[in-house]
């Protein structure tokens, strides 16, 4: 069987609510994996679901996990994917960094970096964020970040170990994006 074309995206899951059907966090995301791997996308990996503490004034722990999709949609219409798999889950757009039933959003994808008003990739904060990069680790390891040349281990170790991020060469680091193989 061959391989699909189109990119890849690492995709970062939370939760921190229940869901009616789903239940607790953590099968709100077992769930959004499985959604993950319909319609226009297609699931290559998903890290283990871990715990973690609320950023901002919510109080509720978080599940979170990442995952490796490919597709042929270009990244605008990836993120048009994923906010419709949040509303079919029953997110309601409110207040930032308030309880969610499923937060879905691109950290990384295979063709680099892209801007555009509604969207940055690689995502601005996941460098800074132990619950993304600790799933994200465990399954590309070896993916770089195309603005820094880290791979994600070194993100995470580098976190972990609260050592600054030193800047690229020159401004920019040259891109090795990860290819299914790289992981």
């Amino acid at each position: 069987m061959s391989e699909p074309r189109g990119s890849l995206y690492l995709v970062a899951l939370g939760s921190n609510m229940r869901h009616r059907r789903h239940g607790d966090p953590r099968g709100v995301l077992r769930a959004a994996l499985k959604a993950l791997s319909r319609g226009a996308t297609r699931l290559h990996a998903a890290a283990p679901i871990v715990s973690s503490r609320p950023l901002g004034p919510s109080h509720r722990r978080y599940a979170n996990s990442a995952a490796i999709v490919s597709t042929a949609l270009p990244p605008p219409a990836m993120l048009a994917a994923l906010k419709a798999i949040e509303r079919d889950f029953g997110r309601r757009r409110g207040r930032r960094w308030g309880a969610r039933v499923l937060d879905l959003d691109i950290i990384l994808w295979d063709g680099g970096q892209w801007r555009s008003r509604d969207l940055c990739v690689p995502h601005r904060d996941f460098r800074t964020r132990g619950f993304v990069l600790a799933p994200a680790a465990r399954i590309a390891p070896r993916w770089r970040d195309p603005v820094t040349g880290h791979n994600l281990l070194e993100l995470h170790a580098r976190l972990t170990r609260r050592l600054p991020l030193p800047r690229p060469a020159h401004g920019r680091a040259h891109s090795s994006v990860g290819r299914a193989t790289d992981f």
